[in-house]
């Protein structure tokens, strides 16, 4: 899980695990729970990001199709997935702000 979680910031495992010391160092009076749940919600935009990346490409070349004069059958799906990752974006920036506004 902390191999995956480094990977995901881009870190070395000692360099997430002393980037997390450092953070947890810093906000003693924060829970572990609250900490994990903030991790995750990071994690979700990470990932939601990654998503919108790979619906994008797909919707510009949907619309690229289209512009030429050729159908794009995937159009809709391409559609739908960008939807779903700005979604998933949007949900977890709300978390994130609503958990530091508290």
């Amino acid at each position: 899980m902390i191999k995956s979680a480094a990977a995901r910031c881009n870190l070395s495992v000692a360099g997430f695990l002393a980037r997390a010391a450092l953070a947890a160092a810093r906000d003693l009076d924060r829970t572990s729970a609250e900490i994990a749940d903030e991790r995750e919600v990071i994690t979700a935009l990470f990932d939601s990001r990654r998503k919108l990346g790979w619906a994008g490409s797909n919707l510009n070349q949907a619309v690229k199709a289209l512009n030429s004069g050729a159908d794009a059958p995937q159009l809709e799906a391409a559609v739908a997935a960008v939807r779903r990752a700005a979604d998933t974006a949007h949900e977890a920036a709300t978390r994130l702000i609503e958990h530091h506004s508290s």
